[in-house]
């Protein structure tokens, strides 16, 4: 169901003292919850629920304690501990009355990554790129020249030992004999291993036999049944592909389908998926830090230049400016995203509104290589999503779990620099104040 708005004033708010009276209300997290437009978030996520059910968690709530782990590169649990502690993240998820604990269950965070797609992910980028416009630290000129970058995201998963593989086809049973597996491999004793991965696939195939059976002239059944069916023989089948215990690849059948996968430590250590990730950020240093206009994850390790065109569409609607220039890296070459193409209707070639440069490009305006050598500013923007707003290491679950990761890094490192911005701001504001009530010294006669 739809979310429920919390009470305009608690029962007992007559004798509690508001936020708004003990905290600094020149704070920049209260200033920047002040200018983000939530009324209109909620609008974006209330087509996300039913209209029956149980009432889901708050919007401002839920998409308040998004945003803040996303800045301060928290994860679930360091965020409830740290949100009864911390009037600041309070008012930033709109409460009105200090609170000693948290009203809502840490579940309810679950359940609004799973519901949120990339449409409201997209909307969350374009509101802090507004609230970014509005307070001076971003302009439209500032997103005339733009620069493209891709990235690799880790994402941490287990390897696809096949006793992994077959015991997960299998939940309820095989438990010890995978433990065994485990424990026979780590000993190198190859041939016990092998026995239990025997017996799990014994009893995978008993399950397939038997599901069968009794589904045998049910259509319904059997289309309910077919995609599971097909993973568990396809695991039960599978051959054991030697060099991906050494280092090689190895598809991943059941968890992520079509996703190549490397092995880094023992088997059943964890191990890093290549995932690519797309970001963009403007070209001008503007009056604020740079900003990230676009990220997307982009599944299957495509060509970065068969992917800038689409990209760059996806941006010139999500920011409502259309880039005039981009620049990329070298990998980009070969990409034909700024040449004219045929129109059927009009009849005429059609030129894409942008012009690509490419690093190394010799033969450019001064302006244009100026702003060529300035590409390069997008390494440590990516450097600091990854280490400081946790796009480093995914721990989110399928592709989904990559689209959310990858947009609320973009989200988490936009909001972290507009409040860079908002305390650096009201410093100058401060110090101009303090100046101008300042006495002025009296000229000394000579």
């Amino acid at each position: 169901m739809r979310p429920g708005r919390p009470p305009a004033q608690e029962s007992d708010g007559l004798f509690k003292t508001p936020l708004d009276r003990f905290i600094d209300m020149g704070h920049p997290l209260v200033r920047l919850a002040d200018r983000i437009d939530w009324e209109g978030l909620e609008t974006q996520v209330a087509s996300c629920f039913a209209e029956t059910g149980r009432p889901a968690t708050p919007a401002r709530f839920a998409l308040g304690m998004l945003m803040l782990k996303a800045m301060h590169d928290l994860c679930d649990e360091a965020l409830w501990e740290r949100w009864p502690c911390d009037p600041y993240f309070q008012y930033f998820t709109g409460e009105l009355y200090f609170q000693h604990k948290v009203p809502h269950e840490r579940s309810g965070l679950s359940h609004w990554r799973g519901r949120l797609g990339p449409e409201v992910l997209d909307e969350l980028i374009r509101e802090s790129l507004r609230v970014a416009h509005a307070t001076g630290a971003l302009s439209g000129r500032d997103m005339a020249a733009v620069s493209v970058n891709t990235t690799v995201q880790e994402k941490a998963a287990r390897f696809p030992t096949d006793a992994g593989l077959l015991y997960q086809a299998l939940v309820r049973v095989g438990k010890r004999a995978q433990i065994k597996a485990g424990r026979y491999a780590h000993a190198k004793q190859f041939n016990r291993r092998n026995r239990m991965i025997r017996v799990l696939r014994t009893r995978l195939g008993r399950v397939i036999r038997d599901i069968e059976r009794k589904i045998a002239g049910d259509d319904e059944l059997a289309a309910r049944f077919a995609d599971s069916l097909a993973k568990a023989r396809a695991i039960r089948d599978q051959v054991l592909v030697r060099r991906a215990t050494t280092g090689g690849a190895q598809d991943l059948f059941l968890a992520r389908p079509r996703s190549r996968v490397h092995q880094q430590g023992q088997g059943a250590g964890s191990l890093r998926v290549r995932l690519q990730g797309d970001h963009h950020h403007h070209q001008r240093t503007g009056q604020g830090r740079q900003f990230v206009l676009h990220a997307a994850a982009l599944h299957g390790n495509p060509f970065d230049g068969h992917t800038l065109g689409r990209v760059l569409a996806a941006t010139a609607e999500l920011t409502g400016v259309t880039p005039k220039r981009v620049h990329v890296d070298k990998g980009y070459r070969g990409h034909r995203q700024d040449r004219a193409v045929f129109d059927a209707e009009t009849r005429r070639d059609v030129r894409p509104p942008w012009r690509v440069y490419i690093a190394g490009r010799r033969w450019l305006q001064a302006s244009v290589k100026a702003e060529l050598r300035r590409r390069a500013a997008i390494e440590p923007v990516i450097g600091h999503m990854k280490t400081d707003h946790r796009m480093g290491l995914n721990q989110l679950k399928r592709r989904h779990g990559d689209r959310f990761n990858v947009k609320m890094a973009a989200v988490g490192y936009n909001l972290s620099s507009l409040l860079q911005w908002l305390e650096n701001f009201a410093l100058l504001l401060t110090a101009a104040w303090r100046a101008f009530l300042s006495p002025h010294p009296k000229s000394v006669p000579s």
